[in-house]
């Protein structure tokens, strides 16, 4: 980058003690008409192109792949300069926590399946005739204890017993009548179906369970980390036995990136916006291929002026401009190393 800086430095030299040599020497055969023309035509040519440095960068940008979930990392399936596809999976995080999630949320479901289906069947057949004989029982105890109450009435009436033995049989005989209305109430519910509220109870507990073995079988999932991209293996950061953190920002597992089609992020200087268009012609030239030129198209123009975010290596560069952010995409032959600082040629807009 340098060596082609001097030597941009010492062309224009050239070229401008050329024409100071044509226009002090008037008398060398070289009219007024001629001089004006060179002069315009190197005034054209300057005018015609806009320059910027340059950094390839792939069609998908560079996208840092991480995991969902935190874990130790039991598998890393890829290397750089690997190609992969999207949805291949490149890392898997250990499972063993997930599956267990995953186990004991389908037992919870099981439970309130169960549950639901205790509801809708009722007591067992057993327990119903077990009820029905209690209240049976209680029936006879409240007729039996009755048939004393009004036996005593008789009998204190014709003084034969006490007060005292009249209110005891009295008191026998409510609550004899007060177990029977239990037994029988108990053999109702029994018999009785669910209520609408212990159903819809029931069914809210099975779809929270049905919600949590979804959750579960998702978070199972995503213990196999996938490309979300075609494309190609930039860098490797971790390797198995490492620890993969997610919060509060995502260990990135590897990088990779779309190359399919490759394009030039340029920083144009502020002086030269105003012939900047979409879509306008362009090239790009690296010290690595020397005069190869590689062609493109303008294909986004930013829209806020910034610092310059690309250095070159010349000692004289100015970093205290502003620049317009721009995105060169190039032609589908175009084979260039990711991060390759290049020089952009725009052809410029009237």
């Amino acid at each position: 980058m340098q060596r082609r800086t001097l030597g941009l430095i010492a062309l224009s030299a050239a070229a401008v003690t050329t024409t100071l040599l044509i226009v002090a020497r008037p008398d060398t055969g070289v009219g007024a008409a001629d001089r004006a023309a060179a002069a315009e035509m190197t005034r054209a040519h300057d005018a015609a192109l806009i320059v910027g440095p340059g950094r390839v960068e792939p069609i998908s940008e560079e996208i840092a792949v991480s995991g969902e979930v935190p874990g130790r990392l039991r598998a890393v399936r890829v290397d750089e300069g690997d190609r992969v596809t999207k949805g291949q999976v490149v890392a898997e995080v250990e499972p063993a926590e997930y599956r267990a999630r995953l186990a004991a949320a389908r037992a919870a479901l099981s439970m309130a399946q169960a549950e639901e289906q205790r509801l809708v069947n009722g007591s067992r057949s057993e327990e119903r005739e077990e009820a029905r004989a209690a209240a049976a029982q209680a029936d006879e105890v409240a007729q039996q204890a009755a048939a004393e109450r009004r036996r005593r009435e008789t009998l204190f009436a014709e003084g034969v017993i006490a007060r005292e033995e009249l209110e005891r049989a009295v008191r026998d005989e409510r609550v004899a009548a007060s177990r029977h209305v239990e037994r029988r109430e108990h053999a109702r519910v029994v018999d009785a179906a669910a209520r609408v509220d212990e159903r819809a109870r029931a069914r809210a507990a099975i779809a929270l369970a049905e919600a949590q073995v979804d959750e579960a079988a998702v978070l199972l999932e995503k213990t196999l980390v996938r490309s979300p991209v075609d494309g190609i293996v930039l860098r490797r950061h971790m390797r198995p036995g490492e620890s993969l953190a997610v919060l509060p920002v995502p260990s990135p597992i590897v990088t990779l990136a779309d190359v399919s089609a490759l394009r030039v992020r340029v920083d144009v200087d502020e002086s030269d916006i105003g012939g900047l268009r979409v879509g306008q012609a362009a090239w790009v030239t690296a010290d690595a291929y020397g005069s190869r030129r590689f062609g493109g198209r303008v294909v986004r123009v930013g829209e806020m002026l910034g610092r310059a975010r690309i250095r070159t290596d010349d000692p004289a560069e100015r970093i205290d401009h502003k620049v317009l952010e721009t995105l060169i995409e190039l032609e589908s032959s175009a084979r260039l190393p990711i991060g390759l600082r290049v020089d952009a040629f725009i052809t410029r807009v009237n």
